[in-house]
């Protein structure tokens, strides 16, 4: 079953749950003549769990669908996401959230939450979708202990076959998130590696088919991100020629079997609401044109700053639904508070986002760190929130905020450490010969033809070794 129908509805039902507002009465729609759900726990940690549920129809095509089972003792939904979740007692009911009613003969729909223990922490086993008893099956008790790594999801229905290339978009197919980690098309998690272009209205010279060569067959980058900044002389002065020229770098990625990042790079001014109409614009006609295209990942908004959580949220609510109308598939990529630091940099936490997450599937909440500035308190919460909430670092630097100053490697490297051990994907600042420390290429080499490693700096150079180490793309 797709991770992504799943995701959505059931953080709804959580929040229901959470905050007493509203109840979950009989769905209207017809009885499911044959049904089967299959409960995963994905995550476990001291008091918590995460799960997975999917249904499947047996039966005759479904127009809305309500989930049901009992709890053991002490068991509460938390926080869920793909659909609207309530709890009364031990008993649990999670209802479609609308756009993932519909489940045709033979369908799936899914969604997920987290959820607690005081006392029990039996998995439930007996299930009904509008009213019917189903078969099923569940898989990985809660246990005490806390652990970071989740079980892995369910393998699809239809198995996909065995990569024919050694590419990452040809091995890893379509993306999708599973609980906390991004899932490639077995349903296995997995770590992208990769660099970000620098504003393509000042280094347009940097990405030709030398550069991108280079980025594909000698740096060996999994996944290229398109910065295209939306005001800074971008986005706004000619939204055809920069939608042609993202579009454009897309089909560059593809060929070289890179995954792409389309990157709606907000900075100034902080809030993305500003951009909204353009946003939904643009995303409408990208996202429309590359639909079938698997290794495409939108970013919505790069780094909101001066404004709060809910702000943010406001705006994903507007564009995300553009986006998966033309592409459902989508992982989507959420920037956060204070410039995409989870809100460390506003003096907040990932706390306000697991708190309320958006309320949809395969949506993944962005870090952003520079290693000169970002320091312990920084990996701390990313090591607290990687267990809760699907991070990706859609943008990192080995030095000061600023992108000059000491390439401080000491740290640099403990980032990457752990984003290694919690298999969280990063791509670095920039693949650009920008006059600046963070830049991958020395001033000037973009004039040129030659990208080889006599041009790098020493970013450039630590970046390179370690997106360079062979990936392990799981495939059973």
């Amino acid at each position: 079953m797709s991770q992504r129908t799943r995701a959505a509805a059931l953080l709804s039902a959580v929040l229901l749950a959470v905050t007493g507002i509203g109840t979950i009465t009989a769905t209207s729609a017809q009885a499911a003549a044959g049904c089967r759900v299959d409960y995963t726990i994905t995550n476990q940690w001291g008091g918590g769990f995460g799960a997975d549920v999917r249904i499947t129809n047996l039966g005759d095509p479904l127009t809305g669908w309500t989930v049901g089972w009992t709890f053991g003792s002490g068991q509460r939904v938390t926080q869920a996401w793909n659909g609207t979740a309530t709890q009364s007692g031990s008993a649990v009911t999670v209802r479609d959230s609308g756009w993932n009613g519909s489940v045709r003969t033979g369908g799936t729909a899914s969604f997920g939450f987290n959820g607690s223990w005081s006392g029990s922490n039996a998995v439930p086993t007996q299930f009904t979708v509008n009213g019917v008893a189903c078969t099923g099956s569940t898989t990985g008790t809660p246990t005490s202990t806390p652990t970071r790594t989740p079980t892995p999801t369910p393998t699809p229905t239809t198995t996909p076959q065995q990569p024919t290339g050694t590419t990452p978009v040809a091995i890893n197919g379509q993306l999708r998130v599973c609980g906390v980690n991004l899932c490639n098309q077995y349903g296995r998690p997995i770590q992208l590696r990769g660099i970000s272009s620098h504003g393509l209205q000042w280094f347009p010279g940097c990405y030709n088919t030398a550069s991108l060569d280079t980025l594909a067959n000698d740096w060996k980058a999994d996944v290229f991100r398109i910065a295209m900044y939306v005001n800074e002389d971008g986005y706004v002065t000619d939204p055809p020629g920069f939608t042609a020229r993202v579009n454009s770098l897309v089909d560059e990625a593809e060929r070289r079997g890179m995954y792409a990042i389309v990157d709606f790079h907000t900075l100034t001014p902080g809030d993305p609401n500003v951009n909204l109409e353009n946003a939904k614009t643009f995303f409408r006609n990208v996202a429309t044109r590359n639909a079938a295209k698997k290794n495409v990942v939108y970013e919505i908004a790069n780094e909101p700053n001066g404004v709060t959580w809910e702000q943010i949220r406001t705006y994903a609510n507007q564009v995300i639904p553009i986006i998966k109308a033309a592409d459902p598939d989508a992982v989507i990529l959420v920037g956060t508070r204070g410039w995409s630091s989870l809100g460390v940099s506003n003096g907040s936490t990932s706390a306000e986002i697991v708190a309320n997450p958006l309320a949809f599937d395969n949506i993944m909440y962005t870090f952003h760190f520079y290693a000169a500035s970002h320091l312990d308190n920084y990996r701390a919460e990313v090591r607290s929130a990687a267990q809760r909430l699907p991070l990706f670092v859609s943008e990192w630097g080995t030095t000061s905020a600023t992108g000059g100053g000491t390439v401080d490697l000491a740290s640099s490297t403990a980032w990457l450490d752990l984003l290694d051990s919690l298999k969280i994907s990063h791509v670095n600042w920039t693949y650009s010969d920008a006059n600046e420390s963070s830049a991958a290429f020395r001033p000037g080499t973009c004039a040129g033809s030659s990208y080889g490693t006599s041009q790098l700096t020493q970013s450039g150079q630590f970046v390179r070794s370690r997106i360079m180490t062979a990936d392990s793309f799981p495939t059973r």
